[in-house]
Parts: C-alpha cells; structure tokens; sequence
C-alpha cells in the first residue's frame, strides 16, 4: 500500500521497470504503443478502450483522440528497454494512481497478449519521489533525459563522457523521450505549461543538459 500521497498542485518523479529487470520493450512498435497509452490513458474518459481501438486504428490515430480533461499533465518521459522515467503532476484528487493503474495494466496486457505470457510485467506498482525544489526538478529533467546516453558510453556517468558533443546529439535524435518534443516545441504528451517556467525555454532547457554533460566530463 502506497503512504506517501500523491497531491495535487506537487510534482513527483514516477518510475517503474520490468519484473526482475526483464525486458519491456523489444521493438519499436512496442515503445511507439506505450508512448500512445501516455497520451490517449490521460483522460477522465472511461469508455476508452485500446484494445478495441486498436483492432481498428494505429498507433498515430490514438492521438487524435479527444480525451477531455486529463488526470495527470507530464513534464518530461524516457523509455528505456527495462524501464521507465515520468516526471509528471495530478491534475485531479488520485490522478496519478488512476493513470499509472490505467497505463501499466493496458500495455501488460498488450504485450502479455503479444509474447503469450501470462502474470505480471512491471516489479510493482510503481514508485515515486516528491520533486519540492527547484534544484531537484532542473537535476530530474536533465536525468531523465539522459537516460539514453548509456546506449552509447554505458559509462559515461562513473568516467566522464568521451565526447560529450555525441552523446547531445544521441539523445537529441533519441526517439523515445520527450526531449524530442521540446526541442521541436511539438506538444504530444507533454504538457509544459503545468511546470515551472524555466522547462517552457528551449535555450534554458538545452543548457541544462549540455551542462551537465559537460561537467560529467571535466569531473
């Protein structure tokens, strides 16, 4: 059982991985239906059903859905091959709990269906961390975001970047974060407008990355 409430009005670093570290996501198509799920699960709309509506329609259709008012606004998101990151904010009294029950039962299901296996695939229900402070949602926006960079140095973090330059334009063109949506000022699945103002500026935004790499490197 959950003791640490959720609260409207606070943010919260959201994450979850596979059971025993198991594999998530094996193919594009698997990452592209979990990013549709982020957008079209965040509604207070009960009568959406993927599996339904995907017998019929594809993965970019689900986001001409008109979903009403959301449950929870996303601030930032990372898929990784064995887990998630989501930086987000309940809109609504549970909306976090309401959407994270929603999102990782339908993409189960999905992919239980998909590999014909049966029982659980995430190691829980999910986990959270309250983000209060500036300092702690500046440091979450830049983690979660590079998060792919150990696809391409996996030790970047503990040695320091061998070039760092690479790394920018790795996750730049990484196609399963929403740092792709800031940078085009495309908004999808975010939603920038319920955050702090500093994540509405492109410049700023880039700046807390290339920052960070930078002095990962120098350290």
């Amino acid at each position: 059982m959950r003791t640490t409430p959720l609260v409207e009005g606070e943010y919260y670093h959201l994450y979850n991985r596979g059971v025993d570290k198991r594999t998530v996501f094996t193919d594009p198509g698997e990452y592209k239906r979990f990013l549709a799920y982020l957008y079209m699960l965040n509604s207070h709309r009960d009568d959406i059903r993927p599996s339904d509506f995907f017998r019929t329609h594809t993965v970019q259709d689900a986001f001409g859905i008109k979903r009403g008012n959301c449950l929870v606004a996303l601030g930032a998101y990372c898929l990784m091959q064995n887990h998630f990151h989501l930086y987000a904010t309940p809109l609504v009294e549970n909306g976090i709990s309401k959407f994270m029950q929603r999102l990782q039962t339908a993409y189960t299901k999905y992919f239980n269906e998909k590999h014909k296996r049966t029982g659980s695939l995430f190691g829980c229900t999910f986990k959270s961390q309250h983000i209060s402070t500036d300092r702690q949602a500046k440091y979450l926006f830049s983690y979660i975001h590079l998060n792919p960079a150990k696809l391409v140095d996996p030790v970047w973090k503990e040695r320091g970047p061998r070039d760092w330059k690479k790394l920018l334009i790795f996750i730049e063109k990484y196609p399963y974060s929403s740092y792709t949506e800031y940078l085009s000022n495309q908004y999808n699945i975010i939603e920038p407008s319920h955050f702090p103002s500093y994540l509405k500026n492109r410049k700023e935004k880039a700046n807390h990355i290339t920052d960070w790499l930078q002095y990962q490197e120098s350290a």
